[in-house]
């Protein structure tokens, strides 16, 4: 097989951290590859997995093996671009496809993956995926065919499966990943569960789809699963892809997204530094979409245009005389050489990146291509880009001319107006679809504001999602009378409430869920911060004689919804720092915490009466302890009782001491996250009580205190290092403030110290990888790190002992035990960490109006300042960890 087997090898080497220990775990194929024997180590690799018994296990085996090979191939110049493509799709085929049967398998053993259908798109799709690319599928099931217990639900039994098969590619093992998945091309995906039913799928493409979708199936197929099912699915759903009348409405959508592509892309308008070769001017995805917008309308009338792949595409557009041949060619082959940079991009770490880097990672990435710098590479890219860049420009003027004639002038003007024009007929809808428009007062409400509603939603990244998040959050209301009258008295509302529905979807969702929510922003004060843990309980307790439990425990959940909801308006208007805002939810958690606490308390003494000389403690733990929380954060807490001087309670349903305290932590917790008429509340996590999920659910100070002394785990007292009692009388506080200082304050021996430690984050790091570059909390070097770190200090020294983080750190700096600049990178990464939790909660960079929110709130300049940033905090965690510890942290990019 001809190709530089080994320069290609040495290349990877010295280029590619990732590629260099590849070889080093795979001797056998690094010695057939370095001998030109490239199928030969292509037909091994494929066969990594076979002697392993775990799937999962057996499919990261392979992924890293073929990988190698074909990244080495590859540099070699002895596989071609469409060989790697293929054989990358081809193994996610199989992957998905092993996936699905270990799931179904697991549940039912013996049975064929019938009735659970995998629809393969995007670039898995057209058979093109990328060296360190996600794979976007839909899954859909037959609820009459889809294997399942007889107790399970087809519903249920679908979305177990589902996650099973998420779990098994995506989570990332000492052997590493198969794939990340992403499942959000799925019909309604804001709102649909992970896997759709066969009827619903159908109907909604029928009827309720978008342009996007369209454009989507395009390069659709049945890859795994029910494979003829699919087939099936793909022939039912046909009509809906390729229409054979020309619509006028969808070509306008097609080239308002056509536009979109530009509007939206915010980096470097010429090839350099921080330039995406995917979504930059003249990129892949410009390419990509040329064709699939040509497919979409004339594929209709033109079988012979329904072609999945982008080189196909364009050659049949080419012979069709659809597009020239010269654009044919020029725009294939810049699309090839795209998508090899693309390759070289990802080969340096396996990481899903489409953006050039700086300085000397743009050289590197140059030499592992075979360049001389990252100039030559740029200069390279300049002339791929540049006749891409070209034939776009000529799209979306030609696509304006089909749509709307040749005397069309200002594209930006129209393109606003086309908007308009849309949303203008799908707002004329509202009235006959839901029944909080159908009364002529709530019509003419609507119709007060509908101008200023539809520019709101024009001016939106993504007046699609905005609209359906509209429409849905109008199903849910009753009558729109005086939602659609606050909004024309208050119009600064709209922009505020498309903003949420747009760039935050943990507050959109919510928001569909309970529209009420919007009562909360009337107020002027809705941009303050809240008040005092104080203030707020007394907000959320009773205020009518007649008050029953349960309408206590609806108002508790009133107020912390509408003040958290508020709280991430704020966070998304960046109306408040993202750690001012953290203290807020601390607040309001800590105030629902007693007032459940009371109101548990008193509801159980009606039949049980009270212990005289004894009251329930809640302990606060974590981010709860340190009062920093974020939107996404459960209640780390521990139930501790005083012992009293009687054995039972003085009711008429006496319990002894034990089963009292223990039945009433129980109904603490159920007050706080059992979800009543006005929805959940919080996740209560109490498995750092001692003994864990094996111990009584409260615990006597005695006890405690003993546990604590001889039994505890090292990182038991490194919860207690920020631990807060939030609930209970003084007394009984102090004692339990003294028994936490004095294990706190225990000799131990260093070394013993350290090595529990060490041993505690390595398995924690094996437990619960990072889930994305924003992953403040689990990267290394991260936020966990840091805590880790600061505990340790405070258990080796004894000293500093502040259920603040910051503040801790604060205390360390000035005893000389970490350095300053700690805490700075700790307001960092808490930034990141409070930001993404609405912004970006799957920890992947948001884009547009989300991305600029978070970087703003992080104070920086940019995303990839943001990204170079966390990475430079991190390395500081890194250096103090080193000095501290004496031992590496590995920094790593994810």
């Amino acid at each position: 097989m001809d190709g530089d087997w080994h320069s290609a090898i040495e290349r990877a080497g010295e280029h590619s951290p990732f590629l260099a220990g590849a070889l080093a775990k795979r001797p056998d194929l690094a010695d057939l590859l370095a001998q030109g024997r490239g199928e030969e180590a292509l037909a091994s690799a494929l066969t990594s997995g076979d002697e392993v018994e775990d799937v999962g296990v057996a499919l990261r085996r392979e992924r890293l093996a073929l990988a190698l090979v074909l990244a080495i191939g590859d540099l070699a110049g002895a596989f071609p671009l469409s060989r790697v493509m293929g054989e990358l799709s081809a193994f996610a085929d199989r992957a998905l496809d092993r996936a699905i049967g270990a799931a179904i398998a697991r549940r039912v053993p013996g049975a064929t993956p019938s009735g659970l259908i995998a629809l393969a798109l995007g670039k898995q799709g057209a058979r093109e995926l990328n060296y360190s690319s996600d794979i976007d599928p839909i899954l859909i099931y037959d609820p009459e065919l889809l294997p399942r217990r007889e107790r399970d639900e087809p519903g249920q039994a679908a979305q177990r499966y589902a996650r099973d098969i998420v779990r098994l590619l995506s989570e990332n093992t000492p052997e590493g990943y198969v794939f990340r998945v992403d499942l959000r091309l799925r019909p309604a995906s804001e709102v649909s569960p992970l896997a759709v039913s066969l009827d619903a799928a159908i109907s909604h493409y029928e009827s309720s789809a978008l342009a996007w979708e369209r454009a989507a199936f395009i390069r659709a197929r049945a890859c795994a699963g029910d494979v003829e099912a699919g087939h099936a699915f793909l022939e039912t759903i046909r009509p809906f892809v390729w229409r054979r009348s020309l619509d006028f409405g969808a070509i306008d959508e097609i080239r308002r997204l056509t536009a979109r592509i530009r509007e939206r892309y915010k980096g470097p308008r010429r090839p350099g530094p921080g330039f995406d070769v995917k979504q930059g001017r003249g990129g892949i995805r410009e390419v990509e979409f040329f064709a699939q917008t040509h497919q979409l309308i004339h594929g209709g009338r033109q079988p012979e245009l329904r072609v999945r792949g982008t080189r196909k595409a364009l050659d049949a557009l080419a012979v069709a005389g659809r597009i020239s041949s010269q654009a044919a060619r020029e725009l294939g082959a810049s699309y090839d050489a795209l998508r090899n940079i693309e390759h070289r991009l990802q080969m340096v770490a396996d990481r899903q990146t489409h953006t050039l880097p700086q300085d000397l990672a743009l050289d590197n990435v140059a030499q592992l291509d075979g360049l001389a710098n990252g100039s030559e590479l740029v200069t390279r890219l300049c002339a791929i880009c540049e006749p891409v860049a070209s034939r776009y420009d000529a799209l979306i003027d030609e696509d304006d001319e089909i749509a709307r004639g040749p005397s069309a002038s200002d594209l930006t003007a129209e393109i606003d107006e086309e908007a308009r024009k849309k949303l203008a007929e799908r707002t004329a809808e509202w009235p006959g679809r839901f029944r909080a428009l159908r009364s002529p007062a709530a019509q003419a409400a609507f119709d007060a504001v509908r101008p200023e509603l539809i520019a709101s939603l024009a001016a939106s990244d993504n007046p699609d999602t905005a609209s359906t998040r509209w429409e849905t959050l109008l199903d849910r209301l009753p009558t729109a009378i005086n939602f659609f009258r606050l909004l024309e008295a208050r119009p600064a509302l709209l922009d505020l409430l498309v903003d949420c529905l747009t760039i935050a979807p943990p507050l959109a969702d919510e928001l569909a869920r309970r529209p009420e929510l919007l009562d909360a922003l009337i107020d002027r004060t809705a941009f303050d911060l809240p008040g005092t843990i104080e203030s707020l309980a007394a907000e959320m307790r009773r205020k009518e004689a007649d008050d029953v439990y349960e309408r206590l425990l609806d108002r508790i959940r009133v107020v912390t919804g509408e003040k958290r909801f508020a709280l991430g308006i704020q966070l998304i208007e960046g109306a408040q720092d993202p750690l001012d805002i953290a203290e807020g939810l601390s607040r309001v958690a800590e105030a629902a915490l007693q007032v459940a606490t009371e109101a548990a308390g008193t509801d159980f003494a009606r039949k049980h009466g009270r212990i005289s000389g004894s009251d329930l403690l809640v302990l606060g733990l974590g981010r709860l302890g340190g009062g920093a929380l974020t939107h996404a954060s459960d209640l780390d807490i521990i139930f501790l009782y005083e012992e009293g001087e009687g054995g039972e309670s003085d009711g008429t349903r006496p319990l002894g001491q034990t089963l009292y305290y223990n039945r009433l932590a129980q109904r603490v917790s159920a007050a706080l996250s059992v979800p009543t008429a006005e929805g959940a509340l919080y996740e209560v996590d109490t498995r750092l009580r001692p003994q864990g999920a094996q111990g009584p659910l409260a615990v006597g100070l005695t006890s405690f205190a003993k546990y604590q002394a001889s039994e505890a785990w090292t990182w038991e007292h490194m919860a207690l290092a920020r631990a807060r009692v939030l609930t209970g009388p003084t007394p009984a506080r102090l004692r339990l403030e003294r028994i936490i200082s004095d294990v706190l304050m225990m000799e131990r021996d260093p070394e013993v110290l350290r090595h529990d430690v060490l041993k505690m984050r390595a398995e924690l790091a094996g437990h619960k990888p990072p889930r994305g570059v924003l992953d403040a909390k689990l990267l290394r070097g991260g936020l966990i790190d840091l805590e880790f770190l600061v505990h340790y200090l405070q258990l080796r020294e004894r000293t500093c002992f502040e259920p603040d983080l910051a503040k801790a750190l604060s205390c360390l700096a000035e005893r000389g035990l970490l350095p300053e600049g700690l805490g700075v990178a700790h307001r960092l990464m808490t930034r990141v960490l409070v930001g993404t939790r609405l912004l970006a909660p799957d920890l992947v960079p948001p884009e547009n109006a989300a991305a600029s929110v978070l970087v703003r709130q992080a104070e920086q300049e940019s995303m990839d300042g943001l990204l170079q940033s966390l990475d430079a905090a991190r390395q500081e965690v890194a250096a103090a960890w080193h000095d501290a510890l004496g031992a590496e942290l590995e920094i790593r990019d994810e």
